[in-house]
């Protein structure tokens, strides 16, 4: 008598094409699972590497790298501060060394930043919603010395420059400019414009305010850059200078402007400030990307947030850590979920 087969060859056959099936179902969800790890692992690992954001040399742009350092730490971003010039940036932002400068102004950038996105490695990461102003400033006491003033061609006359003067510059005004890396074009001015003024370059954004703080509490006579948003317009009751309208003509073509053999023979340009940086950043940090696009402030809360730590004494990260506290719904809606 024969044992009987427990399979026969056909249930053999089901069974070992079912076992095959459900192997190959298993190690299917096994590859899954693993690529989604490594997926997961990736990315994290793109988060941990650093997002490099640019300092300067003024508080409100201080400030304003902060917010989004800040916001992209809440993010799950890791995040570096570097200080770098504000022209020569650009050097770093087009190979990647650099990844984020959260205040081009149309000011003063426009020409560095157009430059700079032209060759497809740096890009515009739209406006940051402040809007920019910098030109020449007086305090209104000095009107009565330079009664044609508001209107620049008051500054050629020999007496306003002279009332302008100080012992170093006499008989010619002194004109105390911005820190040479802000760039401004105001030794080109006053040689474009013929104006009988020394432009003397204040060493920091700080030296440029106690210089006018000081002069202002004397009454003594000073014409200096201001520009806003800041809280020295609101403090201090004078004018800026009107010069020729800006138009990117006269910075580039001698002969579009009132002097046909020289450019800059106009007013700075106004206009928004910027956000720019690396163009990789889209690829590498989509959803920072996403954030630092997002981001935007008004003229007047920046100005309030340069008055906390310029005139009441706070540190940058204190005020930043109160902007935090008091607009989460604001800046969590700028995090790609």
């Amino acid at each position: 008598m024969h044992s009987a087969n427990i399979f026969s060859g056909r249930s053999f056959r089901r069974l070992t094409a079912a076992l095959i099936i459900s192997g190959a179902s298993c190690l299917g969800l096994s590859v899954a699972a693993t690529a989604q790890e490594a997926q997961k692992m990736m990315s994290a690992a793109v988060n941990r590497l650093k997002i490099k954001l640019t300092l300067h040399d003024w508080t409100g742009q201080l400030i304003t790298t902060e917010i989004m350092g800040e916001v992209l730490k809440k993010a799950g971003y890791s995040i570096e501060y570097v200080q770098a010039d504000y022209l020569a940036q650009f050097a770093g932002l087009e190979t990647g060394d650099l990844h984020v400068a959260m205040e081009m102004w149309e000011t003063t950038g426009r020409e560095a930043m157009d430059a700079a996105t032209a060759t497809g490695k740096v890009e515009n990461f739209g406006p940051t919603g402040m809007k920019a102003k910098e030109e020449w400033w007086y305090p209104s006491y000095m009107t009565e010395k330079c009664p044609g003033l508001p209107n620049w061609e008051a500054l050629k006359e020999e007496a306003c420059a002279e009332a302008f003067s100080t012992a170093e510059t006499a008989p010619k005004g002194r004109y105390l400019g911005g820190p040479v890396t802000w760039g401004g074009f105001d030794d080109e001015r006053v040689e474009a414009l013929d104006l009988p003024f020394e432009v003397i370059h204040a060493g920091t954004d700080a030296a440029l305010f106690a210089e006018l703080e000081s002069a202002y509490q004397r009454q003594a006579p000073i014409m200096l850059w201001i520009y806003a948003p800041h809280w020295a317009p609101a403090k201090y009751e004078g004018q800026w200078v009107e010069f020729p309208e800006y138009s990117s003509e006269c910075y580039n073509d001698p002969a579009a402007g009132i002097n046909p053999d020289a450019a800059y023979d106009c007013g700075k340009p106004f206009g928004e400030i910027w956000k720019v940086g690396w163009a990789g950043v889209k690829d590498k940090w989509p959803g920072a990307y996403e954030a630092i696009k997002a981001f935007t402030i008004d003229n007047d809360e920046m100005g309030k947030m340069i008055t906390e730590v310029d005139l009441d004494g706070k540190t940058v990260s204190a005020v930043v850590a109160d902007w935090m506290a008091a607009n989460e719904a604001r800046w969590s809606g700028w995090i790609k979920k």
